[in-house]
């Protein structure tokens, strides 16, 4: 089973797609690395710097694993005025 990754703004141009899918049962901490190995150091710093939803939900434990089916979405730091 998988879980999808969705990237928003700035962190869809670093990682050159608008998501893409990867195992389930992994922490938030080791798909971040797989993450960042697989697309670079663009993508590692956004990164460093972004939030993550895990079915809508903020994510506070990065170390819980994720169930089958369950959409991350990477959201960099936005900038407003």
């Amino acid at each position: 089973m998988e879980i999808t990754i969705r990237y928003y703004a700035g962190a869809r141009a670093a990682a050159g797609c608008a998501q893409e899918s990867g195992p389930a049962g992994r922490t938030l901490d080791e798909i971040v690395d797989e993450l960042a190995g697989r697309h670079g150091d663009q993508l590692a710093r956004v990164l460093r710097a972004a939030s993550f939803l895990v079915d809508g939900v903020t994510c506070h434990d990065r170390r819980t694993p994720l169930p089958a089916g369950a959409t991350i979405d990477v959201l960099p730091p936005f900038a407003g005025g």
